[in-house]
Formats: C-alpha cells, structure tokens, sequence
C-alpha cells in the first residue's frame, strides 16, 4: 500500500517537472526553481507549522468546561441549552468537512486555512463580549467553523508530503491539538479567577492564540507544493460511501469523539456537583488532557506495524475500564479513571486519524476518505455533550450519564477488529 502511494506522489512530481503544475502554471525556469526550493525545504519547518496552527484548534472547545458554570449562571442556561456550546462546533466539524477540500482546491489550501485562523480569532475574541444568548451561540459557530475548516486539511496535507511516516505526524498533529486543549483546560479556570471579566476574559483570550498559528502558517504556506497559494485543478475522488472499511472507520471515529466531547464538556461541572471546588474540578479535567496529550505520540509511535487493530483494541479496553469506574465510584480516584479513560482515547484518536491514510493511495483519496469520516464522526459526535446534559436534566444527576457513555467505549472494542487496513471492499 505504501509503495503504491509513493508511486503516485513519484508520478505527481514527475507530472509537475515535465508537462506542468497541476494548478496549471507553466513548468518555466522560475516555476521549476519554486517547486525545487519547496521540495527541498526541510520537513521539520512544515512540521512545526503544523503544530503552531494544530494548537489552536482545541482551546476555543475545551476552555468552556471549566467556565462553563458560570456561563450558565450569567446567561440562565439549562444543561442542555449549555451543552450546546461544545455540540455547535463538533456539528460543524462534520458538516463543513465536506466543502473544504473543494475550497482548497478552488482558492488553494494556504488562503482557506488562513480565513479560517481569522474567523476563529474572531470568534473567539467576540465570544467572550456576547451581551445575550445568540450571540453566544452564534460565536460559537464561529469558533466551531473556524476549527472544522482547518482540521480538514491536515489529512492531505500529511498523506502528500510525509507519505511514509503518516502514524508518526498524525501523532504529532493529534499531540499539539491535545496540548493546546491541555493549556486550555488546566488555566481557563484560574484565569477566570484572577483576571478581571471573570469567564469572559478567560474565554475570549485564547482566540489570540490564533495570532501564533497564523503567524507559523505564513512561514510556510506560500511555498507548500501543491496546495500553497495557488488553486490546483486535479480530479476530485468521490466520498467513499459504499466502502464498508470507510464506514467502520468513520463509526470508530465517531465513538471516540462522541466520547472525548461529552467527557471534556461534563467533567469538570459533573465533578463540581460531587463537592469538588473549581480548581480541583478544573485539575480533574486538566489531568485527563495531559494523558490524552501523552497518548497521542506514544501510541502513534508504538503502533508500528500496518495493522493497527490490536492496538485499537486495548484502546477500547482502557476506556471502558475507565468509564467504569468514573460511573460506579466517581469520588474513588478520580484522576486514575480520568486517566485511563484518556490513555484510551488519546491511542485511539491518533490512529482514528491514521486509519484514512492507511487504506488510501493519494493525498486527494485521503482527504476524501477522512472528509467522509469527519462527517460521520462528528455528526455523531454532536450528540455527545447534547446527550448528557439532557439525561443531566431528566435525572438530575451524571450517573445514568455516565453509564450511557459505556456503549460507545464497548462499541469502539466491536469496531476494531473491521479496521484491517487495506480492506477496500
């Protein structure tokens, strides 16, 4: 499978030096002296530029667990009204999944991403200033726009141009998004505190974060081959809808986002219910970041070979171990149950993300193949932080909650063994 990808990446570069870029500009002296330059250029400059956009994308997400009592307080929010400030961005993760490979094709991947950095600072600037409940949600749809569009590019971007190393920069990406939601996690609740606007200034300064991604992507976006600036006419491949592999991977994803959102929006509140001050409940929530974001290289890393299953597979053991214990004795080492959630999940999303590039040829095949699981997964996903703050509301509590979660840790452990790579049936 691999080699079978290198070859198509040998025929793209051999397209691109003898019969002309596949945007469609002459292969002249100057164009060819580009092209070389960016070849030449050396990988760890894309890769840090990578991480400086990756870690933005999660703290406009995260930073409202810790606060998201007092934005309830302020704003007279349900839990399922509230919970809506986590589903609105996963949603869109999966919606806009789809057209954002055609913009990048159509406007080039460098300007679509930067837009996108843009809308996200904003968003999450104005967010922190919402005078009612509209304007929140409706930065918040900022936010969640902001980050889908600049999410779905990376599958692509790490299939095209480090063809034989995609677990390994899938770990890295999946770690920086984890350690901007690490940061996010841990300090957003002390911010709230000693900053003047309370929840408002501790909200709204992470979009500033974005300055640094914007920054880092510049750098290197003008000379990113094949998608910089300029707009690349290549045939689109279509949504694999009728792969069975594409499916189970999309519902693999699914179960783990489902998770991951639901948990990051509830543990911090749900432990606050069980007697815990904020910052004990901010430091809960801010160690389940901290594993996941150790996680993400560790298990990338070790998940050498090209069948990833038996690794998905303790991936899926670890959190529903967890999951247990946090539903049957949640004041009973919190952090331990948190934890192995966490190491779950962390392993489990790095190769989720891996899994498009495994069972595809070309950067275009993958970014149809993880547009697909995105749609699926985070569609699915929205549902998670929604569907416990209603069971919240009905059963005045987060143990049914919590149980609940357990199908999806069991459903991930019944996926796993469908996730062979190269079962393109």
């Amino acid at each position: 499978m691999e080699s079978v990808g290198r070859s198509r990446v040998d025929a793209i570069a051999a397209a691109q030096n003898g019969q002309g870029r596949l945007d469609g500009s002459s292969a002249g002296p100057e164009g060819s002296s580009r092209a070389a330059f960016s070849a030449n250029r050396p990988q760890w400059i894309l890769t840090g530029a990578i991480v400086l956009v990756a870690i933005n994308l999660r703290p406009g997400i995260v930073s409202i667990g810790p606060i998201l009592p007092a934005i309830q307080a302020s704003f007279g929010l349900t839990h399922a009204t509230a919970s809506l400030l986590t589903a609105i961005p996963d949603l869109l993760m999966g919606l806009l999944a789809l057209p954002t490979p055609w913009l990048a094709r159509r406007f080039g991947r460098s300007s679509v991403l930067l837009s996108a950095l843009i809308i996200l600072l904003a968003s999450t600037v104005i967010r922190g200033l919402a005078p009612n409940t509209i304007t929140l949600l409706a930065t918040t749809g900022g936010v969640g726009a902001g980050i889908a569009i600049s999410g779905s590019l990376f599958g692509g971007l790490i299939k095209e141009r480090f063809p034989t190393k995609s677990a390994l920069l899938m770990g890295i990406y999946a770690t920086a998004l984890s350690l901007g939601g690490a940061v996010a996690a841990a300090s957003t609740g002390v911010l709230a505190n000693v900053l003047p606007g309370g929840w408002r200034t501790a909200a709204g300064i992470w979009g500033l974060l974005s300055i640094v991604g914007i920054i880092g992507w510049r750098m290197v976006g003008s000379s990113d081959v094949n998608g910089g600036t300029q707009p690349v006419v290549s045939p689109k491949p279509g949504l694999p809808f009728t792969n069975f592999t594409a499916w189970m991977i999309a519902l693999f994803f699914a179960c783990v986002n489902f998770l991951f959102y639901a948990l990051v929006s509830w543990i911090a509140p749900m432990y606050q219910e069980l007697g815990l001050s904020t910052k004990k409940a901010g430091f809960v929530l801010a160690s389940f970041m901290i594993v996941f974001t150790c996680a993400n290289p560790v298990i990338g890393w070790l998940s050498k070979g090209h069948d990833r299953r038996g690794w998905l597979l303790v991936c899926g053991a670890l959190v529903v171990g967890g999951l247990a214990g946090i539903a049957l004795a949640p004041n009973v080492m919190p952090v331990l149950w948190v934890g192995l959630i966490a190491l779950g999940l962390g392993g489990a999303f790095t190769l989720g993300m891996t899994l498009p590039l495994d069972n595809t040829n070309s950067a275009e095949e993958a970014n149809s193949w993880t547009a697909f699981a995105m749609l699926v997964a985070y569609l699915i996903a929205a549902a998670g932080p929604l569907g416990v703050g209603i069971l919240r509301d009905l059963t005045g509590g987060f143990g049914i909650p919590m149980l609940g979660l357990l199908i999806f840790g069991f459903a991930m452990m019944a996926f796993a063994p469908f996730l062979k790579p190269g079962m393109k049936g």
